[in-house]
């Protein structure tokens, strides 16, 4: 079973930044998609981005444009979230999320149902 931890969550105030990053075991390297999407109480899970197995692509929710980044580790089984400019809108529980290999997780990479396995999530609180 492929197995996803997210780390780096915490309470940060307006303006400030956290790096946020999903590790995964227990399966192949293969081109696959990985996302971050969030999700706060009462309300739905919200795709924030989502990046290419080799890192060579990525989306952006309109929401976190310019202010969050997506990128690989070099060993392509780490990825992170940059997020720079937190607003308190940005309070949420974040997931890390990744496509089956052979997935077309790109034709919509929004899609909560483009993605096969999920991590527990962590919390990120942005206080004002």
């Amino acid at each position: 079973q492929v197995h996803l931890v997210e780390s780096g969550g915490g309470l940060v105030q307006t303006g400030g930044s956290l790096r946020l990053s999903c590790v995964a075991s227990g399966r192949s390297i293969g081109n696959y998609g990985t996302a971050w999407f969030r999700q706060a109480p009462g309300k739905e899970r919200q795709f924030v981005a989502a990046i290419s197995w080799s890192g060579g692509g990525s989306d952006y929710a309109d929401s976190v444009q310019g202010r969050f980044t997506i990128s690989r580790d070099n060993d392509m089984r780490t990825v992170y979230l940059q997020m720079n400019a937190l607003k308190p809108e940005d309070t949420a529980t974040y997931y890390c999320a990744s496509s089956a290999v052979g997935s077309t997780w790109y034709l919509d990479p929004s899609s909560s149902g483009k993605y096969d396995y999920w991590g527990r999530g962590t919390q990120v609180t942005v206080s004002s």
